[in-house]
């Protein structure tokens, strides 16, 4: 599993973000945006053209979203950012000129870092860490292994040490769960189980069994071109929600549950690999479960230095690299590739061996 932050560390940031975040309701053809060398700005302004607040720098991910918003093609966006910002302002502005149905602005630190439907339901990593951290710390000997924020996402990632098992003699695993959020509109609240494999601190996804909240509500209007959007308490809905995140929570560390998914790490223990063309088999798995030619090469290294050419190795193998990626983003993400090719059919493990024999 990669290491992120201490929770401690995690928790002061949620709170300092929460504390400094800024949330509008902005008709576009109130925004403008102006090129000053390579840097991009967005101005807010009201009816009379009176600047409302200081202009924002853009993130890279709120520019992917004006842009599919405007409908500008992300090459061609990319494109105009890199080489012709000056150009990029004039189409951005073009457009927004256009729109008048609210957009929601999300903002902090004085960037503006999401650009989202006026349907977007706020669900904020602080709700998120109030309802699942009193969850988790009544759980005896829990261990909170790894956390982070990132421009995209939150992620807590904790381990219940009293409930393990041995996939083989001496390959100790124990159960947790990861909790993430998205408040940039980039995915759904997600609550998942998670497997700890002691021998290398490995973590593995179980992404089969996630409940999930997606940020979509009802059309949020203002007769107002421009708004700040207020911190509402959670509706009734929400707290249905909240209910079922805790429950999903407790459930995440259900022994059953982990009971099955260790059989299962098990069966792929037996599931021998073709090792003719061990390389061969790691690029063809990696090319089916979307792993870059670079990531591939760093699993196939991983797997020839555990020696378990087996299904369960090559799935082990997956998870250890997430390890050495720079993005805890795709760390995680890695870490549930893991799970799915623990997991693949046979019939198309079997074909995989087959292909590279």
């Amino acid at each position: 599993m990669k290491s992120g932050v201490s929770l401690q560390q995690m928790l002061t940031e949620v709170k300092r973000q929460s504390e400094s975040k800024e949330d509008y309701l902005i008709a576009p053809n109130r925004l403008r945006m102006e090129s000053y060398g390579k840097e991009m700005f967005l101005h807010l302004s009201d009816d009379s053209g009176t600047e409302l607040i200081e202009p924002m720098t853009i993130t890279g991910i709120a520019h992917r979203q004006i842009g599919t918003h405007l409908r500008i093609p992300a090459a061609y966006y990319d494109r105009m950012r890199e080489e012709r910002p000056d150009l990029l302002a004039y189409n951005a502005n073009t457009w927004f000129k256009q729109e008048s149905l609210q957009r929601m602005l999300r903002t902090l630190d004085g960037s503006a870092r999401a650009y989202l439907s006026n349907r977007y339901r706020r669900i904020d990593n602080i709700d998120i860490v109030g309802v699942t951290l009193p969850i988790l710390g009544g759980l005896p000997d829990i261990r909170f292994e790894s956390c982070q924020i990132t421009e995209s996402r939150m992620y807590i990632k904790a381990v219940n040490p009293r409930l393990q098992a041995e996939v083989s003699p001496g390959d100790i695993v124990q159960a947790g769960v990861i909790i993430s959020n998205s408040e940039v509109g980039l995915g759904s609240v997600s609550i998942q189980p998670l497997i700890y494999r002691l021998v290398c601190s490995n973590g593995m996804v179980v992404n089969e069994a996630a409940a999930r909240r997606n940020h979509v509500g009802r059309v949020t209007d203002s007769e107002e071109n421009f708004s700040v959007y207020s911190q509402a308490t959670l509706d009734a809905e929400d707290k249905a929600f909240v209910m079922k995140i805790q429950d999903t929570v407790r459930a995440a560390v259900d022994e059953a549950r982990f009971s099955q998914v260790v059989g299962k790490m098990q069966e792929a223990k037996a599931a021998q690999m073709d090792t003719h063309d061990v390389p061969t088999v790691v690029k063809l798995a990696s090319k089916e479960f979307h792993i870059t030619d670079s990531e591939s090469t760093g699993v196939l290294q991983r797997l020839i230095e555990s020696n378990d050419l087996t299904l369960y190795g090559l799935s082990n193998a997956v998870t250890r690299h997430s390890q050495d990626v720079e993005s805890y983003d795709r760390a995680s993400e890695l870490e549930s590739i893991g799970y799915s090719i623990l997991t693949m059919p046979a019939r198309q493990w079997s074909r995989i061996n087959r292909a590279a024999a």
